[in-house]
C-alpha cells in the first residue's frame, strides 16, 4: 500500500515522502496516529506542501539539538553509586542516570532516548561518554563515576 507521509516516522520515512508499507503497518499503526495518508491523485496535490511543511520542522528540531548539544558538550557531572567489595557498582551507572544527571546540572529535560546507545558504567573512575542527540548531532560529555559514601 502506497502512503504518504505527513512526519517524520524514524527508520521508516520522512514527512512528504511516498513509501510501499504492508497493509497492516499502515492500518494499525500509521493512520491511527495521523503519522501517513494513503497516497490518492488528492493527496498527491499536497505533496510540496507536505514535504516543506517537514523541511521546516527538521530544521526548528535540529535546531533545539544542535544548541542542547553546544550545551552539552564537555560538560562534566559526576554521578556516585554504590560499589562492591570488589570495587566494580552494585548494577551500573546506566545512560538513563546519566540523562538525568544532565538533565539536573543543567535544569531542562533531557530525553533519556539519547543515551540508549551509552554502555553501562560498570566501575568508579572517568569516562567520556558521547551522546547521539541525532544521527548528525553528538555531544561528548565528561562523566565521573564516584563512590557512593
Amino acid at each position: 500500500m502506497m502512503m504518504l507521509f505527513l512526519r517524520d516516522v524514524p527508520d521508516q520515512a520522512r514527512a512528504g515522502e511516498v513509501k510501499r508499507v504492508s497493509r497492516g503497518y499502515a492500518r494499525n499503526y500509521l493512520l491511527p496516529k495521523g503519522l501517513a495518508e494513503i497516497a490518492t491523485g488528492e493527496t498527491m496535490k499536497r505533496l510540496d506542501k507536505v514535504k516543506n511543511a517537514g523541511d521546516a520542522q527538521r530544521a526548528r528540531e535540529t535546531q533545539v539539538v544542535e544548541e542542547l548539544a553546544e550545551a552539552l558538550d564537555n560538560l562534566t557531572v559526576t554521578i556516585p553509586g554504590r560499589v562492591t567489595p570488589t570495587g566494580r557498582y552494585y548494577g551500573a551507572i546506566s545512560g538513563i542516570r546519566i540523562a538525568d544527571a544532565l538533565g539536573e546540572l543543567l535544569d531542562r529535560e533531557i530525553d533519556r532516548r539519547i543515551a540508549n546507545s551509552v554502555e553501562p558504567i560498570r566501575e568508579p573512575g572517568e569516562y567520556e561518554v558521547v551522546l547521539a542527540l541525532t544521527n548528525d548531532v553528538r555531544a561528548t560529555v565528561n562523566v565521573i563515576a564516584a563512590i557512593e559514601e
